[in-house]
């Protein structure tokens, strides 16, 4: 993809100039900087079998991290789902025990009714017995006249004293009898009163307690609903969590099998280097003496992250972030951080479009830096490039979130931290 213009193509003459000088100067290495890049290079090394043990980089594809911000929304829904499972649950089950509860006061209040009911019936008895007593006394009164006046002819019509107090006596137990006969009724009357008044009560509480069971079996019924709801929601999002999980393996498997094509072509490129370090070595051409601070930056713009070992955002294991991240603006110019040659340029559904640039040698070991995530080239493979020149513009291809230079430093093919030799 080559769609920018080819001006401008020099970063800065002077720049060009005070890097050819500052090679000069160091063109007298130390010893202990020879020791400190070998400590360096094993260090590497080991990070870089490491890097290949764990297999991945530390970004994604947008295909995985979509599915991924699906599964974990998935999962999400599904707890969310079933808590308010389990809460409609609750309900039902307190519900029931209420309800139960209701159902009990409603058969003792029914209860209460049916034995209010039968004492009222033996109440009633009670009454038409005793009213059947005072008028059968009452008829016989006067059939027979008022037992008090007879009484007291019977008295007029004794013999002796004891005859007289025995028909006083006697009268008086007949008296005696119409009244307790009379006070029973009255009794009876009034007891059969209070009775209809509890026959009255029952059925207004029997009523209430009906009511109140109605409706609380209509409001179970409601929880009811709600947990069946709850129920077969939890189902599809268990269903919804099963897809959205099998397509995030799926696109993970794709995004492995991309990165395995990708380690094969990186292996090939990386035989090459070997070579052509081995050539310039033979030859004894190269750079020798310290690195550190060489090269220019490669672009215009801050770090935002670090080479390093770091958790992989959707993997989630312990993987080498093998490069810089430069923070730039899509289409900002990128330069060669030192005078060398375009090796390779290709695009990769991981790191987008790429671009290798060989630097030569340095202290005996080929050093090879590649652009990542490019919206286009400047360079074509087998250019000669210098120091400053605009060799490619920043991007967001392959696997990235956003505008960004993710800048790599291989020695011996092997990663290294960039900023070791990127001068400030």
């Amino acid at each position: 993809m080559r769609f920018f213009p080819r001006a401008q193509r020099r970063h800065a003459a002077v720049v060009t100039v005070a890097g050819a000088m500052a090679i000069a100067l160091l063109a007298n290495p130390l010893a202990s900087a020879q020791d400190d890049d070998h400590l360096k290079a094993q260090k590497h090394q080991v990070e870089h079998d490491l890097k290949a043990a764990h297999g991945d980089l530390e970004e994604s594809s947008a295909e995985l991290r979509a599915a991924t911000a699906k599964l974990l929304a998935a999962r999400a829904e599904l707890e969310t789902a079933q808590g308010v499972l389990a809460a409609a649950r609750a309900k039902v089950s307190a519900a029931k025990i209420l309800d139960q509860q209701m159902q009990d006061r409603l058969e003792e209040a029914e209860a209460r009714l049916e034995r209010a009911r039968h004492d009222l019936v033996v109440g009633q008895q009670q009454v038409e017995d005793q009213r059947t007593d005072v008028v059968n006394q009452v008829t016989d009164y006067y059939e027979q006249g008022d037992p008090r006046l007879l009484g007291l002819a019977s008295v007029l019509d004794a013999e002796d004293p004891n005859d007289i107090t025995r028909r006083l006596s006697l009268m008086d137990t007949v008296v005696g009898e119409q009244n307790a006969a009379y006070d029973e009724l009255a009794a009876a009357e009034v007891l059969l009163t209070v009775r209809e008044t509890q026959i009255e009560g029952a059925k207004q509480d029997v009523a209430e307690r009906r009511r109140e069971a109605a409706a609380h079996l209509t409001e179970m019924r409601g929880l009811e609903s709600a947990a069946e709801d709850a129920a077969a929601s939890v189902r599809t999002l268990v269903a919804a969590r099963a897809d959205a999980m099998t397509h995030a393996r799926a696109i993970r498997r794709a995004d492995r099998a991309k990165l395995a094509a990708l380690q094969a072509r990186e292996a090939r490129i990386k035989q090459r280097i070997l070579a052509a370090a081995r050539a310039a070595a033979r030859k004894g051409s190269g750079y020798n003496g310290r690195t550190n601070g060489l090269f220019n930056k490669p672009v215009d713009g801050p770090i935002t992250s670090p080479f390093g070992y770091r958790v992989h955002p959707i993997y989630g294991y312990y993987s080498l972030h093998d490069g810089t991240d430069f923070g730039a603006g899509c289409g900002q110019s990128l330069w060669s951080v030192a005078n060398g040659t375009v090796t390779d340029e290709y695009y990769s559904d991981v790191w987008g479009n790429r671009l290798y640039v060989s630097l030569g040698n340095f202290n005996g070991k080929n050093v090879t830096v590649i652009y990542n995530h490019l919206s286009g080239y400047r360079a074509r493979v087998g250019e000669r490039v210098a120091r400053g020149e605009t060799i490619g513009y920043v991007g967001t291809t392959g696997w990235s979130t956003g505008c960004h230079l993710h800048f790599t430093v291989m020695v011996n093919g092997n990663p290294v931290d960039p900023m070791n030799w990127i001068g400030s």
